[in-house]
């Protein structure tokens, strides 16, 4: 299979998959943010939850995989 533009380093796919990492890091960081306290007296304990401690990290880390993946991929 013979590249589509010799003279370009990433294809159409490599630009697809690179979209679909960034995609995935930002909702990693939408999912982490938020959660302040109305007050500043009070300790507000939804910023210890499952989605900003465990599920968002985990998001944003796979969309760099995504995005290496995305760039050393050659089709």
């Amino acid at each position: 299979m013979q590249p589509e533009n010799p003279r370009m380093p990433l294809t159409r796919k490599n630009y697809i998959i690179l979209a679909i990492g960034f995609a995935i890091v930002l909702l990693g960081f939408v999912l982490m943010a938020g959660g302040g306290s109305h007050s500043t007296t009070e300790f507000n304990y939804e910023i210890f939850s499952f989605r900003r401690i465990t599920l968002a990290p985990i998001l944003v880390v796979g969309g760099f995989v995504v995005e290496i993946y995305g760039i050393l991929k050659r089709y």
